[in-house]
């Protein structure tokens, strides 16, 4: 039956419904006690959502009044980052994926060392991921720091990541749940190679590169490590294992060879008694157990425990006076030109960087710049932008890196010219060298999607880097020395900025990876330390006696493109779960096509299992 003829049906049926006139008052009574009712909820929602948003914008900016006897809740669970913007309706509504701000850590726990109403800190050990052991070993240090006020920590988990563990080991008291596992069992790097799968798509790519080190193109181009980066992975590994060793043995009393023998029993199926028997947990309980430990030692015997979180005790106003200024700007992320629609956020945009460089070193009011930098680099000519506005500052005013996770290749070009660099003893630095990779995607255009491809140009390479060919071998050999003048040009900046003969500044390049410790020792860093102390560095080199620390750039307000980042948050959460400790190698493949030029990056993602 023709479609029009059922919905002319249709029509004549209500028609004589409504003619009934009992059924039509009926009809009139409930449609519109249903659009009241509609109304009346749309409202109440909407002024229910004005108010508390009305409440969060009002709040946004006061402090929180600390309770005597409190104990702040340091709770690992989640993606640990450098910092994260405010997002206060993720904390009113909740939130499937947490992301934490490594900065409102360190800050809270300064902080709580120094507040009178905050007895003690309480570890919560979950799971932490997109944690580097220099992340890690800072948060861990500062809590070590918090110890000499005398005040107590306890740590609890139901299953300890062996990150986890390491950060809690420093801890006066170590709880285990009695059914619970502690993850020890060594540091492993295992990179992901995508050359099997280009070639299936018919995707090939073309690389230019200089140091026997620089690795960063080996995924595309081999589906095993070269000997010389298995070299350097191997050493930087177990340089950064022997300072967990150290660190962990030094807390609880264990020697390196027992720490290194259960590493190698594989602790994580180990009854949890034995845990104990053997020094690496203190005691088994249960949650409750817990409570009730908190509240003896906090001095609080009844009612509700007061738990202080990170972000509460992050935004107590400081209690020494203001001083002069020294300001801290973070530069974590890839290293790009300009921002691009990257699947992680995290990105050192070289034109938003250089603009804020510029604006320090025309503000009077500061007197120091610490440039906390955490970057594997990306972009050389982004990296060459954001060294010079560095260079410019240095010259107004000092400048002092902070190295975090990692600050190599464009992470270290960007920081080779600072007055002076402090990095962990396992940040990884260092990887001076240059690449250059181009997709040759002729066999996927001709052979397997069947496109032919003619051409017309008026000068004999017009149509350099089309992706329907490969190189002709004079535009391979143009293409290796723009790579290797790149190259010089960065071993130039560290020469500079170090001040090394050009000779040692070439035997420590060639892409090699150190740690902070061996940086320390070759001359490319010139302290082993965290945050602190590269702003007391800066302090120093400035003259100042009385400062205090301001915080840049100023993250956007919450609210600004409020919808695009909810998207963005819930496309990220998905990725996160799906893929876990693979989501960073596995989104190389979408950032490839950003990648233009010349590049600065570390071998790989240093996707560490541990």
């Amino acid at each position: 039956m023709p479609l029009i003829h059922i919905h002319y049906r249709i029509f004549v049926a209500i028609c004589i419904f409504m003619l009934r006139p009992q059924r039509m008052k009926d009809f009139v009574k409930y449609t519109l006690a249903t659009l009241f009712g509609l109304f009346l909820a749309g409202t109440a929602f909407l002024i229910l959502g004005i108010l508390s948003i009305a409440g969060i914008l009002a709040t946004e900016n006061t402090s929180p009044a600390i309770p005597s006897h409190s104990i702040l809740r340091l709770t690992l669970n989640g993606e640990l980052q450098e910092d994260v913007p405010e997002d206060p309706l993720s904390e009113l509504f909740g939130s499937s994926y947490t992301e934490l701000s490594l900065k409102n850590i360190l800050t809270a726990i300064q902080k709580a060392k120094e507040h009178p109403d905050i007895e003690g800190i309480y570890i919560e050990a979950q799971d932490l991921f997109g944690v580097t052991p220099a992340m890690a070993r800072e948060i861990r240090e500062t809590l070590k720091d918090f110890k000499t006020s005398g005040k107590f920590i306890i740590a609890y988990g139901d299953n300890y990541t062996q990150s986890c563990y390491y950060i809690c080991s420093v801890a006066d008291r170590l709880i285990l749940n009695p059914q619970g596992q502690v993850n020890w069992c060594g540091m492993a790097s295992q990179p992901i190679f995508y050359k099997d799968l280009l070639e299936k798509l018919g995707v090939r790519m073309q690389i230019f590169k200089v140091g026997s080190y620089k690795s960063a193109v080996e995924p595309f181009n081999s589906t095993r490590m070269s000997e010389a980066n298995r070299e350097q992975v191997s050493s930087y590994l177990n340089d950064i294992w022997q300072t967990m060793l150290y660190d962990v043995s030094e807390a609880r009393a264990l020697s390196v060879d027992r720490l290194n023998a259960y590493a190698d029993s594989l602790t994580t199926f180990r009854p949890a008694e034995e845990l104990v028997r053997n020094g690496m947990v203190d005691t088994l309980c249960y949650i409750d157990g817990v409570s009730r430990m908190l509240q003896d030692k906090s001095g609080k015997r009844k009612g509700k425990l007061p738990l202080v979180t990170v972000n509460e005790m992050a935004a107590v106003p400081p209690s020494y006076g203001k001083g002069e200024k020294i300001v801290v700007y973070y530069a974590y992320g890839d290293i790009v030109d300009r921002a691009t629609d990257y699947w992680n956020s995290s990105i050192i945009n070289a034109e938003a960087v250089c603009r804020d460089l510029k604006k320090l070193r025309k503000d009077e009011t500061v007197k120091a710049v610490v440039l906390r930098v955490n970057s594997g680099g990306g972009s050389a000519y982004a990296s060459e932008q954001i060294w010079h506005e560095v260079k410019l500052l240095r010259e107004a005013k000092p400048v002092v890196v902070s190295m975090g996770g990692m600050a190599a290749s464009g992470g270290y070009y960007i920081s080779c010219a600072a007055d002076y660099i402090v990095a962990d003893p396992t940040t990884l630095t260092g990887s001076i060298g240059i690449f250059g990779m181009i997709p040759d995607a002729s066999q996927l255009l001709g052979d397997k999607l069947g496109l032919h491809f003619d051409v017309v140009k008026t000068n004999r390479h017009a149509d350099f880097g089309d992706l329907s060919r490969p190189f002709n071998p004079a535009e391979a050999q143009m293409m290796q020395g723009y790579i290797q003048r790149g190259y010089r040009l960065f071993t130039e900046r560290v020469k500079e900025g170090r001040k090394m003969p050009l000779h040692e500044v070439e035997q420590l390049a060639e892409g090699r990876v150190w740690t902070g410790r061996q940086a320390l020792k070759n001359g490319l860093v010139d302290e082993n330390g965290g945050l602190q102390a590269a702003i007391r560095r800066a302090a120093s080199i400035a003259g100042l006696k009385d400062y205090h620390t301001e915080y840049a750039p100023t993250p956007a307000p919450w609210y600004e493109n409020l919808m695009d980042n909810r998207k963005k948050d819930y496309l990220n959460t998905c990725l996160q779960e799906a893929f876990g400790a693979y989501y960073a190698p596995m989104t190389t493949l979408m950032q490839v096509r950003e990648w233009k030029g010349l590049q600065a990056r570390i071998p790989y993602a240093p996707n560490f299992t541990n």
